[in-house]
């Protein structure tokens, strides 16, 4: 145990909101509230809210590194006729989402429309990006998305980054702010929205909570697997995983045949943020997380090393993900993190 985990834990922050989160009664339920931010029925609402991001926004393919290519959409303040902007956010999308997830669009056309330019970042094998590289995505690619944030970086180099995230991107988000002094980043702040924060106790989840949970993430890793196998032909057969109906069997057999890990326990650990992972943490960084979480139990924030520069934001309600007080509107945590960027 490291000094930063036996020492007491400071209180953690509350964000100056005179209301909190309080949606009404018949959308407080935790798995409405999970279920609602990916719903397609609401795409077409949402397409019209976030009019103003998607007019502007242009594909771009960044050089992460090691021959690495992760395709995004930038959105510019100054191409939509404005000033330019002072702060680009880089927003990361859950596990089998895209950048185009409904989620990324609403806190991207939030933000945009305070002022922020906005990069939604696809990770490798998400969104329509499968033909970039030929080795499947996994959880702990961290370099890569350090690579592409420096990338971005070094393109706008007059403007202040800060990055956010959901699920997994809130993972990854936090992981990348624990890295960046040692990358070369300069970010502002990282805020993960429900983010994974011990793996294993999210696979135990799947495997034994509510039945569409596991299904809704096995349906669509096997449409992504199939695609990729489909574009790499030579490189991939992936008839042992996709034979498999169970989340944890799926993920032994990807590690054992794809990648560099000796066993799941080491893949899982690999990209854990619990222990004393962020404990060298230099980015002011925040974590909005609902204690009503279905998939990320409550439980493992008490294990994650608490600096000064990290903030827990402990919310009643708002399911994995959620935080929506009304339907076709931002979401509490839209307006959450553009407090805590735009001011």
């Amino acid at each position: 145990m490291t000094d930063s985990l036996s020492a007491p834990l400071p209180t953690p922050t509350t964000l100056d909101d005179t209301h909190g989160f309080s949606p009404p009664a018949w959308l407080a339920n935790a798995h409405l509230q999970s279920i609602l931010p990916s719903l397609k029925l609401r795409r077409p609402l949402l397409a019209r809210r976030a009019r103003h991001l998607l007019a502007c926004s242009k594909d771009q393919i960044l050089d992460c590194g090691d021959g690495v290519r992760l395709m995004g959409h930038y959105s510019s303040r100054a191409a939509a006729g404005h000033a330019p902007a002072k702060d680009l956010v880089v927003l990361l999308h859950g596990w089998e989402g895209s950048a185009d997830s409904l989620y990324v669009l609403s806190l991207g056309s939030y933000l945009f429309d305070r002022g922020c330019d906005i990069f939604r970042l696809n990770f490798r094998d998400h969104g329509p990006t499968h033909h970039l590289n030929e080795d499947i995505f996994h959880s702990c690619r961290l370099d890569e998305v350090v690579g592409a944030i420096r990338s971005l970086q070094q393109e706008h180099s007059d403007q202040r980054l800060s990055v956010a995230g959901f699920s997994l991107g809130g993972n990854f988000a936090l992981r990348t702010a624990t890295r960046a002094p040692k990358a070369g980043l300069k970010l502002e702040r990282a805020i993960g929205i429900c983010p994974v924060l011990r793996p294993h106790s999210t696979m135990e989840i799947l495997e034994n909570g509510p039945f569409i949970y596991q299904q809704y993430f096995i349906g669509k890793w096997k449409r992504s697997l199939k695609l990729k196998q489909k574009l790499f032909p030579k490189r991939f057969d992936f008839r042992s995983i996709l034979s498999q109906s169970n989340i944890r069997t799926m993920t032994e057999v990807m590690v054992e045949r794809y990648s560099e890990f000796g066993s799941l326990d080491a893949y899982l650990n690999g990209y854990a943020i619990t222990g004393d992972v962020m404990a060298s943490l230099e980015v002011p960084s925040h974590i909005l997380f609902a204690m009503n979480d279905p998939i990320i139990p409550a439980r493992d924030l008490k294990d994650l090393a608490r600096t000064k520069h990290l903030h827990v934001h402990e919310i009643p309600g708002g399911g994995h993900c959620g935080f929506m007080d009304r339907l076709n509107a931002e979401s509490w945590a839209d307006r959450q993190v553009a407090k805590l960027i735009c001011g």
